[in-house]
């Protein structure tokens, strides 16, 4: 028999992901995300909707233990997916977990709450009065822009943490070179708008450097090209990289740039950068789907089968 007061969540990793912000707003507790998702606590949930926290619990933990069936019903889980699916959220679990100052929180993000509060508001048997008045707040005015204007919160520029590194490394590439961070500028700015942040927690140049100087080495490309050098590197004293800056990664001989470039958009970007990419899902607003998305749009540049 299954228990009825389960836990807010059964084992999950825990995200690299921090809150920006978390407050009580007139007895709701909400908050957004570093990667500027929206969202309630089960509490904050619980407020919203009129309903006590272990009927959120409980809808949350049916989620999970169905989240792989096929069939769809009447029933509250299917309505959930139902809701959840035409908005384009597939995620198995209905919050995310992440920690802050070594407490665990479970925030459930904007279009979670959306489907709670239209769930209580119109499907449910339990008295709506509550979560009919919200969700018609919500509904003209917009959960996010509720939270975000109840928190007085504003998103960071997206750009900003790529153009100070840009503007820090303008004229470290030694002449006769060329660097991996200022080679893949283009797939940067496709992720950037993609809306995934592009900060300290998501470093592409050295997931690509990592790769391509494996590469270079078991392909013996030094006898052909000339050895690579070390250069002077440095994150934004932002960046908690910057703690040991000067870093001293690797510039390659201009003469391998035209090897270096084929084998990125023909090897790395289809057969690499999909695998890297599902690493950052949980930054992205659309989560797993959204990285899958991201990771398929190179995937027709591989490299002809010897």
């Amino acid at each position: 028999m299954k228990r009825s007061n389960q836990q807010a969540t059964q084992k999950q990793i825990t995200l690299d992901l921090g809150i920006e912000v978390q407050r009580d707003v007139n007895g709701i507790e909400m908050g957004v995300l570093e990667n500027g998702i929206p969202y309630l606590t089960q509490r904050g949930l619980s407020g919203v909707t009129g309903v006590a926290r272990n009927a959120i619990q409980t809808i949350t933990k049916e989620w999970e233990d169905h989240f792989d069936d096929t069939v769809l019903g009447k029933d509250r889980i299917s309505f959930f997916k139902q809701y959840l699916h035409s908005k384009g959220y597939n995620e198995p679990k209905l919050h995310l977990e992440t920690i802050q100052n070594g407490t665990v929180h479970y925030a459930y993000p904007d279009i979670v709450c959306m489907a709670f509060l239209e769930y209580y508001a119109f499907e449910s048997k339990a008295d709506s009065a509550v979560a009919v008045d919200n969700y018609r707040k919500f509904a003209a005015f917009g959960l996010q822009r509720f939270i975000y204007e109840a928190l007085d919160y504003s998103p960071v520029d997206k750009w900003k943490f790529h153009q100070d590194r840009v503007s820090l490394l303008q004229s470290s590439t030694p002449v006769g070179y060329f660097t991996i961070f200022q080679e893949i500028t283009g797939l940067v700015v496709d992720l950037i708008n993609a809306d995934l942040t592009v900060n300290h927690k998501t470093v592409p140049d050295i997931s690509v450097g990592i790769v391509w100087g494996s590469y270079w080495k078991e392909a013996g490309l030094a006898a052909q090209f000339g050895e690579r050098i070390d250069y002077e590197h440095n994150y934004p004293n932002y960046y908690p990289q910057a703690a040991s800056n000067p870093q001293w990664p690797k510039a390659y001989p201009d003469a391998a740039l035209p090897a270096f470039r084929r084998w990125f958009r023909e090897s790395y970007l289809p057969t690499k950068f999909p695998k890297y990419i599902l690493t950052k899902a949980k930054l992205l607003p659309g989560g797993t789907n959204e990285a899958a998305k991201i990771g398929a749009m190179y995937t027709n540049n591989a490299l002809p089968a010897e």
